[in-house]
């Protein structure tokens, strides 16, 4: 039972304990089934540092190979490196190899599309349905495509980010000093290079793409002490963190302090709609104060759920200027339609470099939330017994029902949505102070334990 409750399949892909569930048999299948999905061309593939990723690399390549495609391999890179790679390549799709902020005894597939998207719910059943009944495209021998090395694609990214964005103003007194910790992940082959392209002066930890992550990899403020000290050490004027495969990003101040997650997307909101005004999408799960910087620009903000594909496609739909999440994921699609922490990168330094004083006064002066989360075990047949039961409760109050329920008063909300992979409601609730949010969130998390538990 250990191995099936480490095996997680979903319509984020296939992930699972690497020697414990996630064997190579398993993923052969999952790669000749997208080569089926797909319809054979060719099939971006990428991964990033963990130990076992040439391990996962080389089923990619024998599933693919199998099902008539050609797989093109772009070795260590980072995910969103490898969607633009499918989009520069004009690829019938990716595999992108990564189990992103999970530890390192994890890894996955994640299937992107021929767009450099990930696929939607809808196109990753259809892919589901091909694994499950395990009628796959076999190619004959004669037919078997070599799979081919590109080896130019970090190169690419990094031109694709320096033609939008260009080098930092210089300086009269010195270039800004930027200390990025790439978690040894696949940000360390790219955050470096990008980086002193901008024209900053780098100190890069953490930078060794061997696998080993020093630090939990997901970039949650508790998860930062080496990036802070390390500021504070160099006297540097901002930090960045990434997480495994450098999607998401996390800001530290000057004072060693994280910024939070949710004002990556805001700096690179205001940013953005400073020089371009238009639409901007985020979650529900996205702070208020996005949304607050978008309307002080007069511009529209549109919710999405939750989940990058979810978020794209609503930017497409919308045709949105910037969109992205709370969890430090930035979505520029003039430069790639995927959260990019590079881009990421290069907004925030462009932002903060025509502010007056240091990262910490300008985030300061930034509208002001704060968040409490709380995750509670919940058995899946329960989920949606309680979410009625809190609907009913809140009957009275402001809701949104887009993705679980959202319940909101004023400058504050809760959101309570079940997990798509784990057996946990997770609670999320915001409010203009910290006590606040701690207290909006308990009230909810006692609500949906007392629901669970039959109590009324």
């Amino acid at each position: 039972m250990k191995g099936v409750r480490s095996l997680k399949i979903s319509i984020s892909g296939v992930r699972g304990v690497v020697g414990e569930s996630l064997t190579p048999g398993l993923l052969v299948r999952f790669a000749e089934s997208f080569g089926t999905y797909v319809g054979g061309g060719k099939v971006v593939v990428g991964r990033d540092t963990r130990t076992s990723g040439e391990m996962a690399q080389h089923a990619a390549l024998a599933g693919l190979t199998s099902a008539g495609c050609q797989a093109v391999l772009v070795d260590i890179s980072p995910v969103p490196t490898i969607q633009l790679a499918v989009r520069q390549l004009r690829a019938a799709g990716g595999i992108a190899i990564t189990a992103s902020h999970n530890p390192a005894e994890w890894n996955a597939f994640k299937f992107i599309r021929e767009d450099g998207c990930f696929l939607n719910s809808f196109q990753a059943r259809e892919l589901l349905d091909i694994y499950h009944q395990g009628d796959y495209a076999k190619a004959r021998s004669d037919a078997m495509k070599e799979p081919k090395t590109h080896r130019r694609a970090v190169e690419k990214h990094i031109d694709a980010i320096m033609n939008s964005f260009g080098p930092l103003p210089v300086s009269r007194r010195r270039p800004v000093k930027v200390v990025v910790d790439c978690v040894n992940g696949a940000g360390s082959v790219m955050s470096p290079f990008l980086l002193k392209k901008l024209g900053c002066d780098v100190v890069a930890i953490n930078a060794t793409p061997d696998g080993i992550f020093p630090r939990p990899p997901e970039p949650l403020p508790e998860n930062l002490a080496m990036l802070s000290d390390a500021v504070l050490k160099h006297k540097a004027d901002i930090g960045f963190a990434q997480d495994a495969d450098a999607d998401r990003l996390a800001i530290v101040s000057e004072l060693g302090a994280p910024i939070g997650e949710d004002y990556t997307l805001g700096v690179a909101v205001d940013h953005i709609l400073s020089k371009t005004a238009g639409t901007v999408v985020t979650t529900l799960a996205t702070s208020s104060a996005v949304d607050d910087i978008a309307i002080a620009r007069g511009c529209r903000v549109v919710k999405s759920m939750i989940g990058e594909i979810n978020v794209t496609e609503t930017m497409k739909s919308e045709n949105a200027v910037i969109g992205g999440e709370g969890n430090g994921g930035v979505i520029y699609p003039e430069v790639n339609f995927a959260r990019d922490s590079f881009v990421g990168m290069a907004i925030a330094l462009h932002y903060f470099a025509g502010k007056k004083g240091p990262v910490s006064e300008v985030v300061a002066a930034l509208p002001r939330y704060h968040m409490a989360k709380t995750a509670t075990p919940c058995p899946a047949g329960k989920a949606l017994e309680v979410l009625e039961l809190l609907i009913e409760k809140n009957k009275n109050r402001k809701i949104d029902l887009t993705e679980g329920i959202k319940i909101s008063d004023g400058k504050k909300w809760t959101l309570v949505r079940p997990s798509n992979t784990e057996p946990i409601m997770r609670i999320i609730s915001e409010a203009p102070t910290a006590d606040e949010a701690r207290r909006l969130n308990e009230k909810l998390v006692s609500q949906v334990n007392n629901f669970i538990n039959g109590n009324d």
